[in-house]
């Protein structure tokens, strides 16, 4: 059953029309003090859709106590908010209070019914639902994430994914695509980074001939592309403001217009997006905004760092040997347990990729020397500690204590990376495509890490 609070007549009995259309068992409130009868007597209730204003104030105070009334009877139910565009900072505000999402009046019925179907799939969905064995995402450490993955896929909810630069940000971007009703559609990944302001509109929505210089043809944009499947907006935190406001109102209303065409278009996809960056300390600093925050981030996925799951090196190693040895043609190849244990202790600043450049630089570095004799046990090479330590080019300096397993400090960890990194830049004189290159991590990334340590 959905709730539906709003003081004005015409707008209850349609949204009541529009629910039961669509096999909805609806309730109606005028007021916050009817509303909350209902949802202490009707357990039934499994949505509340509810106006921000009941009165002639417009500040949204009674929308906001309203939500926080039903978060405490009801703190399961999932609660959107309904208000006028130009107030967007109530609907704001409403989400740090533990709305579920909001909707802009006049909405739009698909869109409308969309958020519905996805607040109740999301909170009805079973937190025991497996992901698919066939998912190419490696380590027992993130089984929880995966089980999420699993739990939100089939819905429409936007997946925001956070974590360093190399954790497999776009791995879990790719599973939600596998796992949704959209996987037959087209999955669309755009580096958000790499688009500057002035492109924006014609990368992501297109432009017809000649709307501008140099347009000399028409250009399909990347979410006309993604029609019918998942965009995938990774580093969603180097998108300046101005991007960000027209990003935001095509989340929000789900429309957009090519640049040089007046024709308004409607979306149909997935969206998820990835960033390495803090959004909440950008939010803090103006720098991103509040409001897009909260539309990209109903659903959050946080991959941990490699230091903080050593357990699942063992795994990866073995993993990326496969699939080196299959693509390169070598024998197999085993690991020494000298060899995991020194791996264990590296910092490993570009995460799993960079772990997955190390094993296949040892790999290829013993596939040039001649076939071991006597060969290893079974006919298999032997990659032991000394092969590794051979091809970590980025060993830090001899006077930083290397940290062991399980027992790493914050202050040791920030100053082997910045000395993994110094070594580095120096080794090729300052070029910063092959510093990123062998570190495993995106020119963007290192760029953060030198401001930030200093370099």
């Amino acid at each position: 059953m959905i709730l539906v609070v709003d003081d004005d007549k015409n707008i209850r009995l349609s949204l009541k029309l529009i629910l039961e259309r669509n096999e909805y068992e609806v309730t109606l409130a005028e007021g916050p003090k009817e509303a909350m009868q209902i949802v202490r007597n009707t357990p039934a209730v499994e949505l509340v859709l509810m106006d921000m204003n009941y009165s002639i104030s417009t500040d949204g105070e009674e929308g906001l106590t309203l939500l926080k009334q039903v978060k405490v009877f009801r703190p399961e139910v999932p609660c959107i908010l309904m208000t006028a565009w130009g107030s967007i900072d109530l609907a704001v505000q409403g989400m740090r209070a533990g709305a579920f999402d909001f909707i802009t009046k006049p909405w739009d019925n698909g869109v409308l019914l969309d958020r519905i179907e996805t607040a109740i799939k999301i909170n009805n969905a079973s937190p025991a639902t497996q992901p698919i064995q066939s998912s190419p995402i490696v380590g027992t450490s993130l089984s929880g994430i995966l089980a999420t993955v699993a739990r939100v896929a089939p819905t429409n909810a936007p997946v925001l994914i956070t974590g360093e630069s190399g954790t497999g940000k776009e791995l879990i971007a790719e599973a939600i695509h596998r796992q949704s009703q959209r996987t037959n559609g087209p999955f669309v990944k755009v580096n958000l980074g790499g688009i500057s302001t002035s492109l924006f509109e014609s990368e992501m929505f297109g432009h017809k001939k000649g709307s501008f210089t140099d347009a000399k043809a028409d250009r399909i944009g990347r979410f006309e592309l993604a029609k019918g499947g998942t965009i995938f907006l990774d580093e969603i935190g180097e998108l300046s403001l101005a991007s960000q406001v027209k990003l935001l109102r095509v989340l929000q209303d789900q429309t957009y217009e090519v640049l040089g065409d007046s024709q308004t278009r409607r979306t149909d996809v997935r969206v998820v997006c990835a960033t390495n960056a803090d959004l909440r300390a950008m939010v803090e600093e103006k720098t991103f905004r509040e409001d897009l925050f909260y539309r990209i981030n109903i659903i959050n996925l946080h991959l941990p760092p490699l230091r903080d799951r050593r357990e699942d090196i063992p795994l990866l190693v073995n993993h990326f040997l496969r699939m080196a040895c299959e693509a390169n043609g070598l024998p197999l190849v085993t690991v020494s347990t000298e060899a995991i244990g020194y791996l264990q202790t590296l910092p490993f600043p570009g995460n799993i990729r960079e772990l997955k450049n190390l094993v296949e630089r040892a790999l290829l570095m013993k596939g040039t020397d001649p076939p071991p004799t006597p060969p290893c046990e079974g006919g298999e090479w032997l990659l032991t500690a000394s092969d590794f330590r051979s091809s970590y080019s980025s060993v830090p300096n001899s006077s930083t204590p290397l940290p062991q397993q399980g027992g790493v400090g914050s202050g040791s960890l920030s100053s082997m990376e910045r000395n993994a990194i110094a070594a580095c830049i120096a080794k090729h004189n300052g070029n910063l495509s092959l510093v990123a290159k062998e570190l495993g991590i995106s020119r963007g990334a290192l760029y953060r890490k030198i401001e930030k340590h200093g370099l």
